[in-house]
């Protein structure tokens, strides 16, 4: 009876050597926490953008400068804000997200407040042009396809589309406010603000934002296995310059660059940019105008939220084409919409192009990953410098063609044109059906 319980189960005791078992994976993916403090970078980054139209009226009447001196800041502010994404990328690649943000939200910190000490309007277009504008393309579509792209395996489209639509949200809860403060307290009380909330997102960024998942033990969101390491070496520029040129050489990046020009220059540059004249032409007040144009942000929120989730589940190029399609179709029918008085038809389009807006940015993500691979980043900051000169173009030829024909009728029916000429670029980017000796082979 002895012997039989010498033989008896193992004691519950693991034996010496063995290794510990792993910790129980936390309830909450602290993916989900980067994506929250990138949410609020990128809530300031569109709000700091906003800001130089607002100031447009009193630096005019304070310093005489002409409304054209005041918007070529604006212009180099759109165009390095295009410029930067890709050369952002690789330097988030090269030394970490971390370190690029937070120099990026303390360059605007610097630009935005060293504007109040200005005098001539060169010194507004180094701040607010050259400073805030390298900040914040620092923090451009660029940096949410890294985020993304690092931390979710799964659930890629509805991360990309969260971010995407940050930018709206920030419009919409930054202009009102410093709208406000520019009428009640000057322009200098709303450029100080903007200042002081860039140093601040840039704590969260330094006490919670982490580098990939690796960092906190973690494996992405969805994924079953560890991602290789990163291979990144040399110059970040040299890196984005080497992208570029492999790109070029690629059918689908120049696809994905004219179909992402179009979306700027039916969105940004002619929408954001002659929506008011132009329903003002019609005899409508500008601050209806306006307010219409604020409406279009709201729905942006949720058609770029629902964008991202529809890509998790769709072909992004059906999606694209669908979405660009609506787009030329609404344009078309926009010079019969406008009028003196706010329309069930002008309210069906501004609702239906503010869920159109930036619900391309999903889809085009995540065609640059199936295509470029861990390059998608980079080559996703180029496509959107490609978006920024585009809508550049549109918005100074819509403004010739105003002037040459006495309205926008022209413009919108060429814009209406150029959506179809992107349905035709999505197209070219599906997969080609294999020939008979492929399918032999």
């Amino acid at each position: 009876m002895k012997e039989l319980e010498l033989v008896g189960p193992e004691p519950v005791a693991e034996p010496a050597g063995e290794a510990p078992r792993p910790p129980r994976a936390p309830r909450v993916h602290y993916g989900w926490v980067v994506v929250g403090v990138s949410l609020l970078v990128l809530l300031g980054s569109a709000g700091f953008r906003s800001t130089p139209g607002l100031l447009m009226g009193a630096l005019h009447d304070e310093f005489g400068w002409s409304r054209g001196t005041i918007s070529g800041a604006v212009s180099v502010n759109l165009a390095l804000y295009g410029l930067t994404a890709p050369f952002a990328a690789a330097l988030m690649d090269r030394f970490g997200v971390r370190p690029v943000v937070v120099c990026a939200l303390l360059t605007i910190s610097t630009g935005a407040g060293l504007t109040i000490l200005m005098t001539s309007p060169w010194q507004l277009v180094l701040c607010w042009g050259v400073l805030v504008g390298l900040g914040s393309g620092s923090m451009a579509g660029a940096f949410a396809t890294t985020i993304s792209g690092r931390w979710f395996e799964a659930r890629q489209g509805l991360v990309t589309g969260l971010l995407t639509a940050a930018g709206a949200a920030g419009n919409l809860v930054f202009m009102p406010l410093l709208a406000a403060l520019v009428e009640r307290h000057g322009w200098r009380t709303a450029v100080v603000l903007v200042s002081l909330c860039a140093t601040a997102v840039a704590v969260p960024v330094l006490l919670l934002m982490r580098e990939r998942p690796a960092d906190v033990g973690q494996l992405p969101y969805g994924a079953t296995s560890a991602p290789p390491p990163p291979a990144v070496d040399g110059s970040a520029v040299a890196r984005s310059l080497r992208v570029l040129r492999q790109a070029a050489g690629r059918r689908a990046f120049w696809l994905l660059a004219a179909s992402f020009a179009i979306c700027g220059a039916t969105t940004v540059g002619l929408i954001g940019t002659h929506f008011i004249p132009a329903a003002h032409d019609h005899g409508m007040p500008v601050t209806t105008g306006a307010s219409l144009l604020a409406l279009v942000g709201l729905f942006d929120v949720a058609g770029t939220i629902a964008s991202g989730w529809f890509t998790d589940r769709f072909d992004p190029v059906r999606l694209l084409i669908a979405y660009y399609a609506l787009r030329g179709l609404s344009l078309l029918f926009l010079p019969a919409l406008l009028g003196e008085s706010l329309r069930p038809p002008i309210l069906a389009f501004v609702v239906f192009y503010g869920l159109d807006w930036v619900a391309t940015v999903p889809p085009t993500v995540a065609l640059c990953r199936r295509h470029f691979g861990p390059d998608a980043p980079i080559v996703f900051g180029w496509v959107l410098a490609a978006h920024q000169v585009g809508a550049a173009v549109v918005a100074g030829l819509a403004g010739l063609a105003r002037d040459r024909f006495g309205d926008y009728d022209a413009t919108w029916y060429a814009a209406g044109g150029l959506c179809a000429v992107a349905v035709i670029c999505c197209a070219a980017l599906r997969p080609r059906a294999p020939g008979p000796s492929t399918r032999a082979a």
